[in-house]
């Protein structure tokens, strides 16, 4: 059975969607990217998929539980979200944050080393980048079925995103279903099995990342503007707090 499906789907928060009429479907054991511009859909198309808005049409189904099934049903069928705007208690510490996923927090840490020497620290002190391994961490930890990741690598150093993305394939190898939503094309495709592209809220492009990394100068022409590329990396002193 597929882990994630989205049959002529769409969503938004108003009149319009925002995505229209997307089809999806994500296996067991497979990373699938979302790439697209700011605006183009992403975002929305996976807090569909995650329950938290629900379809003007079509359908999204997350393997173990109903179409009709809202965010909290959906986790406690296997499913791990992480949010743009980095899915941490910021006033808790780094150990009561764990304390507070589904998997050990011991897990976590084996993922994620270097936040053993932080696990006293309020996680709202730590670094953009800690943030990150914090929020996968946690997740990975409870080993979910499903991972839906917003943006991970958002204003972090190539360095540090190289190895959330590691972390992402090492869970799709142990049978997770990933769909990855990311800007940095070329970072998505090192990683992903397959893709897709969003503009305007439809999919414009599909296919195997071998054959996608061959397009990628043709994908950042469809999707990007102001002259930022899907390949370039935003810096980030990843040990300074944000």
């Amino acid at each position: 059975m597929s882990a994630v499906v989205a049959e002529a789907l769409c969503a938004g928060y108003g009149a319009g969607p925002v995505v229209d009429a997307v089809d999806l479907v994500v296996e067991p054991g497979e990373v699938v990217a979302v790439l697209g511009a700011n605006g183009a859909g992403k975002s929305t198309l996976l807090l569909a998929l995650a329950g938290v808005l629900s379809p003007m049409s079509g359908r999204s189904r997350i393997v173990g539980s109903s179409e009709t099934a809202g965010l909290a049903a959906r986790a406690r069928a296997g499913m791990s979200l992480i949010t743009e705007e980095r899915s941490v208690f910021q006033r808790l510490t780094v150990a009561d944050n764990l304390r507070l996923g589904r998997g050990r927090a011991e897990r976590a840490l084996e993922i994620f080393p270097e936040l053993v020497e932080h696990q006293h620290r309020r996680a709202g002190h730590l670094s953009g980048g800690q943030q990150q391994m914090l929020a996968l961490g946690r997740a990975l930890a409870g080993m979910p079925r499903v991972l839906l990741a917003d943006e991970l690598s958002l204003g972090l150093a190539p360095k540090l995103v190289r190895r959330l993305l590691a972390e992402v394939r090492a869970a799709a190898q142990r049978g997770t279903a990933v769909v990855l939503v990311e800007q940095q094309a070329a970072r998505a495709l090192s990683v992903a099995d397959r893709a897709i592209v969003l503009r305007g809220g439809r999919c414009v492009m599909d296919g195997r990342s071998s054959e996608l990394r061959d397009r990628l100068s043709e994908i950042e022409a469809m999707y990007l503007s102001g002259g930022t590329t899907a390949a370039h990396d935003e810096e980030d002193d990843v040990g300074a707090p944000r």
